[in-house]
């Protein structure tokens, strides 16, 4: 009898072991073989209801790119090109062939990103600004995906004691008071900083290689 209930154990361990899977690691074969120097990145895609939500992204995600060693061709001068060749809307840009946008600025790869989540929400006894991107790098020769990776950030991280000492209707209020607050103040922008650091450092799990310009390029270890 104990050894059936071994037995039985033992094909359950194995079974709820097979459950488990394991981060998936990037593959970075094509990333290394491209090696791009310069980086253009496009107007992000704005899937959320506020309207500054592309912008707060956008001048958050060239500082973490050019720390990580690349060329991050300027913001103001890729928007202006884009106005002058009748390109205003981001669904539309990111229509462009990665072979043409690499004719027009000279650049290796192109960053295309998307906005998910992105402002303050009530939810009854707490309030969140929440940031969610998602990007892919991709080669302009030849159009190939070099790296996709997506991140989240929340203010509620780095609030994460939720008790005030005035029960539920404390609770409330507060929530209420967050809300107006980080609404007024755009937290976003500061929680899409994070996001996109935690998206784009090549310290981060899966995240982008060190490029050219740092000294730490081609010597990451853990990165097959």
């Amino acid at each position: 009898m104990k050894n059936i209930q071994l037995f039985a154990a033992l094909v359950l361990a194995i079974m709820l072991t097979g459950c488990v899977t394991a981060p998936t690691a990037m593959d970075y074969t094509a990333f290394k073989q491209s090696n791009p120097k310069s980086i253009l990145v496009l107007p992000p895609i704005n899937h959320t209801t506020e309207i500054i939500a592309p912008y707060g992204v956008l001048a958050n995600v060239t500082v973490p790119l050019a720390e990580a060693g690349y060329y991050v061709f300027p913001v103001a001068l890729v928007d202006e090109t884009f106005k002058n060749n009748g390109l205003t809307v981001a669904e539309d840009i990111h229509a462009v062939p990665s072979k043409k946008l690499g004719e027009i600025f000279g650049a290796d790869a192109v960053m295309y990103i998307e906005v998910q989540e992105y402002g303050t929400s009530y939810a009854i006894l707490s309030s969140d600004t929440v940031v969610v991107v998602q990007a892919k790098l991709v080669d302009n020769k030849t159009n190939e995906i070099l790296w996709q990776g997506s991140a989240r950030a929340a203010s509620s991280e780095q609030n994460s004691d939720n008790s005030n000492g005035f029960g539920v209707v404390g609770m409330l209020v507060e929530a209420a008071v967050t809300q107006i607050f980080e609404t007024a103040l755009d937290t976003g922008f500061e929680i899409a900083g994070i996001a996109s650091a935690r998206l784009l450092s090549p310290e981060a799990h899966n995240g982008l290689l060190y490029g050219p310009r740092s000294p730490k390029h081609g010597k990451e270890k853990s990165k097959q």
